[in-house]
């Protein structure tokens, strides 16, 4: 089954295929609870599905929202979802991904306010709105690290163009933190993501285990700037608190990961009951990195690369570890991953997920890409239309890794398409090079 491909007719087919994994996942042909709202402190979610920071990689150089970015979230905004997580905002010029990255200053605050206020506009539902506030590190342009590290090194820095932060660096960067979080506050988001995943700067000291200093070694300190930046937000910014947190790395010797790459929880838990004593309101599942194993936090079946289990596999994790996160908390909601390989049927297993209690809300990433209706359709039909579904082909994801603008090159052709198409060219002209040389 390692070459599966989805080719489901029915909830049964799916079903069976499930149970060869020992897995059994509440699926439901009853999809209403999806509509359904919640409540967080005094604040309504709408309904039941959030959309997944997704990033597009079409900021202006200046770090605003392009007119590209603009039709992505209004399109979100149409398409009903109840929570709508905003991609990856840096919270410091340093810590940008690239000159396509969001990045909120006092310089462009009106931008997003205008962005938050065209949302709101074109939204029926009132969404829920959170920035996810992030320093990109060693997947940044400036090449920064927490430590080396022998498994992402060789894909991220090169030999003698990096740099190792320091400990009052960190101590700085809360301050940072923080001050982004005032200005999402401004801007009219309802809350911000402390994002500690996908082996970004902040998720990459959760693994410091051989750093030195206050940031690394034992558990308390590679869980400090997380905490301690969590605190001075609570403390001095009236805004939601939230985190997109790696359950667990799937590197060896990673965060929550044993020597064999198997997840390895009980930090993990830990860390998850002080978050919700520091008055996080909601954890957004993922895990590992998408630079060296990007089956694990994006199950998917086609392109260049080639995952080495089931897709079925990926899922059934994304969606354990959703309920591993839920069991370990009281009052935090959970946002669960992982339904977009499932298709139509993501829907299902999203409903079946939060009726059984494995989860709060159901996140779609891709599937936003690729269908951004896709709420509309659940409330209104009772499921999701498979012709306009995501495929899992992450031809999405090679264009953001290649810092091209990025969408739905099947779904959203007319504008992604040409750029998916120059890209592929620019491959064969360099493969071509390569092979003359």
């Amino acid at each position: 089954m390692k070459d599966q491909k989805f080719n489901y007719s029915s909830l049964k087919e799916l079903q069976a295929d499930l149970s060869k994994f020992d897995f059994e996942l509440p699926l439901t042909e009853n999809t209403e609870i999806l509509s359904q709202e919640i409540k967080i402190e005094d604040s309504i979610i709408p309904n039941r599905i959030a959309i997944h920071p997704m990033e597009g990689a079409d900021a202006n150089d200046d770090g605003t929202p392009s007119e590209l970015t603009r039709r992505r979230y209004k399109r979100f905004a149409n398409g009903g979802a109840g929570l709508i997580w905003m991609e990856a905002i840096a919270v410091d010029d340093a810590g940008r991904a690239n000159k396509s990255q969001l990045y909120l200053k006092e310089e462009n605050l009106a931008e997003f306010k205008y962005l938050i206020e065209l949302i709101n506009k074109e939204s029926r539902v009132n969404p829920y709105l959170v920035a996810q506030l992030t320093h990109s590190g060693r997947f940044g342009e400036n090449n920064i690290i927490a430590f080396r590290d022998k498994h992402l090194d060789p894909i991220s820095i090169a030999e003698n163009d990096f740099q190792i932060i320091t400990d009052s660096e960190l101590d700085q960067l809360q301050l940072d933190y923080l001050k982004a979080a005032e200005l999402a506050a401004e801007a009219g988001f309802d809350a911000v993501d402390i994002k500690s995943c996908h082996r970004y700067l902040l998720s990459s000291l959760l693994a410091a285990y051989d750093r030195e200093g206050k940031y690394g070694g034992s558990y308390q300190n590679r869980t400090r700037f997380l905490k301690e930046t969590i605190k001075k937000v609570r403390k001095n910014v009236d805004i939601d608190i939230t985190v997109r947190l790696n359950i667990y790395d799937a590197i060896p010797g990673g965060w929550a990961t044993d020597q064999n790459g198997e997840p390895d929880l009980e930090e993990t838990a830990k860390l998850l009951g002080e978050l919700e004593s520091l008055g996080v309101k909601m954890i957004n599942v993922t895990a590992s990195t998408p630079y060296l194993k990007p089956h694990v936090n994006r199950p998917y079946d086609m392109g260049a690369y080639k995952p080495p289990e089931p897709p079925l596999k990926g899922v059934q994790r994304l969606l354990e570890l959703t309920k591993f996160a839920r069991d370990n908390l009281n009052q935090t909601l959970v946002i669960g991953t992982g339904f977009s390989w499932l298709r139509q049927y993501g829907a299902n297993a999203a409903a079946g997920m939060i009726e059984a209690g494995w989860t709060d809300l159901a996140g779609f990433g891709r599937q936003a890409f690729a269908y951004p209706n896709f709420a509309n359709d659940i409330f209104e039909k009772g499921k999701m239309d498979k012709t306009k579904v995501c495929i899992s082909c992450s031809k999405c994801a090679e264009l953001k890794a290649s810092k091209k603008k990025a969408g739905c090159v099947i779904r959203d052709q007319d504008i992604y398409l040409p750029i998916y198409r120059e890209l592929q060219q620019e491959k064969a002209a360099a493969n071509f090079s390569a092979a003359s040389n």
